[in-house]
């Protein structure tokens, strides 16, 4: 991609498979509509590189996500989701 650098090339492409693994939750299981935590996740990368699958499975339904992929998938997603470039 022009003006990009190859990391950006491939978190873009990365980020364009994931999402066709993204389902918003149905608005049964949020009835108030999309629901925000009141703080944002503060892991790290060994962190999200060490959660279990029930872990990320929670963090990622507080934000009214379901992921369906593998654990390594979620772990991916959630990191280029919630940590600041620099911190990749």
């Amino acid at each position: 991609m022009f003006g990009y650098s190859s990391n950006q090339t491939n978190q873009t492409r990365n980020l364009v498979s994931s999402h066709n693994k993204i389902k918003m939750m149905e608005k049964e299981e949020f009835p108030s509509g999309f629901q925000v935590p009141l703080h944002y996740p503060k892991y790290s990368k060994s962190d999200y590189e060490a959660m279990d699958d029930l872990s990320l499975d929670l963090l990622l339904k507080q934000y009214g996500i379901s992921f369906e992929g593998s654990l390594e998938d979620k772990r991916v997603f959630a990191m280029e989701s919630f940590l600041w470039p620099d911190q990749l």
